[in-house]
């Protein structure tokens, strides 16, 4: 196996991008035969995730999904069900529709590098109550509500399921997950939802568009166990047809860095219940529209007087077409410590690098880059 620290720490390496995540594996031309060093990828909150490294790979060899309650072996629901780790991957492309919401269990890694695995028009996935999930390389998109039905979710266990919201992906009181190099568009709630005392994740290089509520986090205002939420949300690409929860967060501790957020309708980051949000490094370009150009909006009954002691800080980030950021809140270090999970580089470091995120397939056996961004001509180009 690809020895992740040689890779890091040589300076020489030609593929080393400065995405700490990608470096780890992209530069192992093995990469196929070596899969499961990339649960030593992750970085941020989520940074302990391991997935199902310490398990054998699955292939997944059939899309199909008829039975909810009784899995056929060789498809997807069968392989996230076991109770064992599994390093789940994939033997050629594949588009899955869901008849019923996807259940997780604990240690598993849905692989989908090297092929065109979309998850749609359907319900998508539930992280729910488990931890050690990695996701990465999946399209998800078009995702419906569903339930009321049987479903199961483990080898020894199905009941009856209510009816799901439509999220992309719902991680509900789970921990130490990580979501990478996924596509997330146009689903009928949350592209990625973070609720009810979920911790110790992060979501990194996904490349999300045509949504309207993107991220939520946060159950309620009145759900004291958020306030433990520790989210990182790094190098992902907010693009087309965006209008707002880029992310919305509520009580907890959230680090949003290096990501490039290319307009937003109504506003990119929101909260409320005095969460601590880090932003830092980031590329904003607000839309043409004189109504969206804060990047920030907070939901407070008290208002100003409220939301003037919430510690909002922007650090290092570029604002482009008419962008501003609204802090608020303590300026000392120890007042973010919490919302500390890696290291920002500077936004001008986007300028240097090609992000990933957006190829269906992550551009794995043909790497194409995302976007090529030039900070000082303000011009962004989108390859797909």
């Amino acid at each position: 196996m690809t020895n992740r620290r040689a890779v890091i720490e040589n300076p020489t390496t030609s593929c080393r991008t400065g995405n700490v995540m990608d470096d780890c594996w992209r530069c192992d031309p093995d990469w196929d035969s070596n899969r499961q060093v990339l649960a030593t990828c992750s970085t941020g909150f989520g940074s302990n995730a391991i997935g199902g490294r310490d398990g054998e790979i699955y292939t997944v060899s059939s899309p199909d999904d008829d039975d909810p309650v009784d899995p056929v072996p060789g498809t997807l629901r069968h392989a996230v069900i076991q109770d064992e780790p599994l390093w789940i991957i994939f033997d050629r492309d594949m588009v899955i529709n869901l008849k019923e919401e996807l259940i997780m269990n604990s240690y598993k890694t849905i692989d989908g590098r090297g092929f065109d695995i979309q998850i749609s028009n359907g319900p998508c996935i539930t992280i729910q109550n488990v931890s050690n999930i990695i996701i990465h390389g999946i399209y998800i998109h078009d995702c419906v509500p569903t339930g009321n039905a049987l479903v199961r979710d483990s080898p020894h266990h199905y009941g009856l399921r209510g009816i799901c919201d439509g999220d992309g992906i719902s991680i509900f009181g789970a921990r130490d997950i990580w979501i990478d190099h996924c596509t997330l568009a146009s689903c009928n709630d949350g592209l990625i939802d973070i609720v009810n005392g979920s911790t110790s994740i992060t979501i990194s290089n996904n490349y999300m568009l045509k949504h309207n509520e993107v991220m939520l986090m946060g159950h309620s205002d009145d759900f004291l166990d958020d306030k433990k939420m520790q989210v990182t949300i790094a190098f992902n690409y907010f693009g087309e047809g965006l209008v707002q929860r880029m992310p919305r967060c509520r009580h907890g501790f959230f680090h949003i860095v290096n990501n490039v957020y290319n307009g937003w309708k109504m506003y990119a980051i929101g909260g409320s219940a005095n969460p601590t949000i880090n932003s830092q490094g980031n590329i904003f370009i607000a839309s043409d529209s004189d109504s969206s150009k804060e990047v920030t909006k907070r939901e407070s009954q008290g208002g100003y007087e409220e939301w003037k002691n919430w510690n909002w800080r922007s650090d290092g980030d570029l604002m482009l077409n008419g962008a501003f950021f609204t802090p608020s809140g303590e300026e000392t270090p120890e007042s973010y410590a919490k919302a500390l999970s890696m290291e920002a580089r500077p936004a001008s470091f986007l300028e240097e690098i090609n992000l990933s995120a957006g190829n269906l397939t992550m551009g794995i056996k043909d790497p194409k880059p995302l976007l090529t961004l030039t900070a000082s001509s303000q011009t962004l180009q989108v390859f797909k």
